[in-house]
């Protein structure tokens, strides 16, 4: 056990924390034009071993590197402490010890990861004139990356039908929703996560790419990687619609339904406190349900050989980087009780220094 966790470790720090660490450590070099498909192999021979895949990102638009870097770290630096502030909180304090604040603490988990995982590599990209990644990395960054989103879309679904528990059947809900099966719940999600970023990313790791190793993205994904295979990739994508369709479809589905009994149950509450108290929980959900299926879809739900060039980089953005970055301060913001949690830790903290 304790090997496996070490070679864990090294993994994360070689394909996410030292990508991160260079950031700091090597000096930007502005150039006059970018990399474009036309010159990429000449830059491949003198910047990139043989083994090495080349990201591309903007670099046929050189003037958005900085700034895009500027927002990128921003945009990290706010992921990291409001999803670990609100794992912190829900760990620490009392009153928010309730499954819906488990599900969400499970939820600032993947987000930190899925942050994780892909935006160190991408600064590094940004912040200096190579714009590779190793095959390992890229292989661990698709791997890794696939798993946590599709965690996400079957861990929202969950989250709706707690909220549909604690709505529609208030008496019932500390025996549907209990400690054990809500653990349950949280692995299983994880577990299906993993298991089907495994059948994918194999799938998309052993098509045959004849040398092919210059990617039009930010990072590695399964969309990305496939265009680069030079043989017929049909059974891949058909594979790639169907998962697609169970992973982001069937929830959503599922959501949308679990909210139209929601919104009946919400209607028949007669204390106006409750139900605005009911409906702004709900629509903190659906707002992060909906900022993350519909990007998804857009990208997993059709073959990738339809992507235009800059769409499928501006949905990676916002599902990659805009949505986990906001849904911590989502749900902050517009929950009472995670912003009365995080005053009673500051406080707490005050009093600890004053003594």
């Amino acid at each position: 056990m304790r090997a496996l966790f070490q070679h864990l470790w090294s993994l994360i720090h070689s394909s996410f924390l030292l990508p991160l660490i260079t950031i700091f450590n090597s000096g930007y070099v502005e150039t006059s034009s970018g990399i474009s498909p036309i010159n990429a192999n000449i830059w491949i021979n003198n910047q990139s071993s043989l083994d090495d895949f080349i990201l591309l990102g903007f670099s046929d638009r050189p003037w958005l590197e900085t700034p895009l870097f500027i927002i990128f770290l921003v945009a990290y630096i706010f992921a990291l402490f409001g999803n670990i502030s609100i794992i912190l909180v829900s760990r620490l304090d009392p009153q928010l010890d309730s499954p819906m604040y488990f599900f969400v603490s499970n939820l600032s988990l993947l987000d930190l990861c899925y942050t994780t995982s892909t935006v160190p590599q991408m600064l590094v990209n940004l912040r200096g004139p190579e714009k590779t990644i190793s095959y390992g990395g890229c292989i661990a960054q698709l791997y890794i990356f696939l798993a946590l989103g599709s965690t996400e879309c079957i861990l929202l679904a969950i989250m709706a039908f707690d909220r549909y528990a604690a709505i529609c059947k208030p008496l019932h809900y500390p025996i549907i929703m209990n400690q054990r099966r809500c653990v349950h719940m949280a692995a299983g999600t994880w577990i299906s996560g993993f298991a089907n970023s495994l059948v994918q990313s194999t799938l998309t790791v052993v098509a045959p790419r004849c040398g092919h190793r210059v990617m039009d993205h930010f990072f590695c994904e399964v969309p990305a990687l496939l265009k680069l295979a030079c043989t017929d990739t049909s059974v891949n994508e058909a594979e790639l619609n169907v998962l697609g369709a169970l992973l982001l479809l069937v929830p959503l589905t599922l959501i949308l339904g679990t909210y139209v009994f929601i919104a009946r149950a919400v209607m028949k509450i007669r204390s106006a406190e409750s139900r605005w108290k009911a409906f702004n929980t709900c629509a903190s959900h659906l707002l992060v349900v909906s900022m993350f299926y519909f990007t998804a879809i857009s990208m997993y739900v059709q073959p990738p050989s339809s992507y235009s060039r800059d769409r499928g980089k501006i949905m990676a953005l916002f599902y990659g980087i805009v949505t986990p970055t906001l849904n911590p301060f989502i749900y902050t913001l517009r929950n009472k009780d995670v912003k009365a949690a995080l005053r009673r830790s500051l406080t707490k903290e005050f009093w600890v220094k004053k003594r």
